[in-house]
């Protein structure tokens, strides 16, 4: 017995929801308005750029702080 196809039935298939795209020039979503409150907050400590290597984590953590609690001179 051969399975009953109706070709004529459209099949509807919905996996999510489509969201609209953020607004890229709005302030309200804006991530620089929060990372320059960041700054402002911490007196403008900014980490030195580079790539660096650790070993663990913990290391990198102890960097992280120690640059962030250096003095500003």
């Amino acid at each position: 017995m051969r399975p009953f196809i109706n070709a004529e039935e459209t099949i509807d298939r919905i996996v999510g929801k489509r969201t609209k795209t953020p607004d890229g020039l709005s302030t309200a979503t804006s991530r620089k308005a929060e990372s320059m409150a960041w700054r402002r907050s911490f007196g403008g400590v900014r980490i030195p750029r580079g790539v660096y290597r650790f070993k663990t984590h913990e290391d990198a953590d102890r960097w992280l702080w120690r640059m962030i609690a250096r003095p500003t001179n």
